[in-house]
């Protein structure tokens, strides 16, 4: 489909010829009225200033759910792929992260602040963490989450890096989190950490298990505590490469990937996220954007269809992260929308043919 130009205007406009996907199928080419921010009323399309969809495929703007922020470049990157929605999981100071907050016509961002890491990992030992990311004992939990809150944090991430945190710790940061209202996210790369989150309460684990895959108990407790997963399969994979020496016992792709495959056939909700990060000191950095497609393939390759996959890049991480105004195209939701040439639901790499970006209703300025 050739490129059209870029729609910098605010007044409403109709896209024409779309196949928008509904979360579950690919509908019958039909018109799409955005109106300012929002997606309009059909009904309203009527004398509005069209834009020709050529037939491609609408999707609702895709949510990485797990991202280390940067700069205003890193929000470039997520737009020039598709990514309109950021759930950042540990960026300080606060003032870096408010700074990225909020700005039009690039990618919206929730932010958990700094995580939480206990003084005793290899995360404090090496990622340069501020003092305030330390969290040393179980009263430590209070002051911990009650700075995040002050901060803004959108939820509270919990580094489970062992050895590290004693078991009473994560219970106790935990607890704070869910009484100021905030969900918990557990960094969880091994099997005992899976653990000690899950005896915790922790509501989302991130990562997968890069020694052991997860037991029949581990899966059985996600499904009955309506727990989800965003695994990060392109950092687990890109670690594994990077840690491999050879004749070396090492972690183990397969590990995470099983894991993966036994919860989503459980039914526990599997959610796209990369870690996309540019820490030189992080064992692996995924690029920013880029990496969401890969992701995607990954997914599809631990046993999600593609409508899975997409709907792990839509409206699950809108659903199970309390964003209700996106993950959909419907009106009066955010018109977040990624425009593809081509079908994804016939091969999932087709989500890597994008041809426009809509943040919130103001086009991306794609080269």
């Amino acid at each position: 489909m050739p490129h059209a130009p870029t729609d910098t205007s605010p007044e409403p406009f109709a896209l024409t010829r779309v196949r928008v996907f509904d979360g579950e199928k690919l509908l019958p080419p039909a018109t799409v009225l955005v109106d300012g921010p929002l997606i309009g009323d059909p009904a309203g399309a009527r004398g509005a200033r069209e834009i020709d969809g050529g037939g491609g495929v609408l999707l609702p703007g895709l949510i990485d759910a797990h991202v280390h922020l940067s700069d205003t470049d890193t929000l470039r990157a997520f737009a020039r792929y598709g990514i309109t929605t950021a759930l950042d999981m540990g960026t300080w100071p606060a003032d870096r992260v408010d700074a990225l907050r909020g700005r039009a016509g690039l990618t919206d961002i929730r932010s958990s602040t700094v995580g939480a890491s206990s003084p005793a990992s290899a995360h404090a030992a090496h990622l340069g963490l501020p003092a305030a990311a330390l969290v040393a004992g179980p009263g430590d939990a209070e002051r911990f989450v009650a700075e995040r809150v002050a901060e803004g944090a959108d939820h509270i991430k919990i580094v489970i890096d062992l050895p590290g945190f004693a078991q009473e710790t994560v219970t106790a940061l935990v607890a704070a989190a869910h009484r100021h209202g905030l969900r918990t996210v557990a960094h969880a790369s091994a099997l005992g950490a899976v653990r000690m989150a899950r005896r915790a309460g922790v509501d989302v684990l991130t990562h997968a298990p890069l020694d052991r895959p997860l037991e029949d108990a581990d899966v059985e407790w996600a499904v009955r505590e309506g727990r989800v997963i965003v695994p990060t399969l392109t950092m687990m994979a890109d670690t594994v490469t990077a840690l491999a020496r050879p004749g070396a016992p090492g972690p183990s792709y397969e590990a995470a990937r099983a894991s993966v495959e036994a919860l989503h056939r459980a039914g526990v909700p599997v959610l796209a996220g990369t870690d996309s990060n540019d820490t030189a000191a992080a064992p692996a950095s995924p690029p920013h954007g880029e990496s969401i497609h890969k992701e995607l393939e990954l997914l599809t390759g631990a046993g999600l269809t593609p409508v899975e996959a997409l709907r792990a890049a839509t409206v699950l991480p809108a659903r199970h992260f309390g964003l209700d105004d996106r993950g959909v195209i419907a009106p009066g939701k955010r018109a977040d929308l990624v425009l593809l040439a081509d079908d994804p639901l016939t091969d999932i790499r087709a989500t890597r043919t994008v041809q426009r970006v809509w943040c919130a209703g103001t086009e991306y300025p794609r080269p």
